[in-house]
């Protein structure tokens, strides 16, 4: 699997632990989200947030982040996973002014309006597994949607051929 890392992420994912061999990063420019999978950055992205960041996105940093949700609604599948769980966010466990029950509200405010997953994988590691999972399952879903689909057009060529008076 070649995931695309946007260049512009501060705190990558290294994709270095056994469980993820055979995973290539390369490193590029990403409209939308933080990692992709190569040939695909236009159908499935993952945007990673620490909670702070998140905090930040529901805050002063709203407008910004909600015009990235509106982008990301026009990928087949796109997901926010958030560095922390759900419990942590509710309990304001976090350096902000913002109030936890605002915070929670937000996040589920943005799931409805834009049908976009919120992953809490309540640490940075299980964040890595959870946003190498979810491209890893958009892949496997792909190839076997795309594989029937070029099977179909190379059974049609095929008819074709037969077909053709000589």
């Amino acid at each position: 699997m070649r995931i695309i890392q946007d260049s512009r992420e501060q705190c990558p994912f290294t994709f270095a632990h056994e469980k993820y061999a055979g995973t290539v990063i390369e490193s590029g420019a990403l409209a939308v989200g933080d990692y992709s999978l190569a040939g695909l950055c236009d159908r499935v992205a993952v945007e990673r947030k620490a909670l702070p960041d998140l905090v930040a996105c529901l805050g002063r940093e709203r407008e910004r982040f909600e015009r990235e949700l509106q982008r990301a609604a026009a990928l087949d599948a796109f997901a926010v996973v958030v560095e922390a769980s759900w419990a942590d966010l509710a309990a304001g466990g976090y350096r902000s002014q913002l109030n936890p029950h605002a915070a929670c509200q937000s996040v589920l405010a943005f799931i409805a309006r834009y049908r976009t997953s919120f992953l809490f994988a309540g640490s940075r590691a299980g964040a890595e597994y959870v946003t190498w999972g979810f491209l890893r399952q958009y892949l496997e879903s792909a190839r076997k949607r795309w594989g029937s689909i070029v099977r179909a057009h190379r059974d049609c060529k095929q008819q074709g051929e037969n077909n053709v008076a000589v």
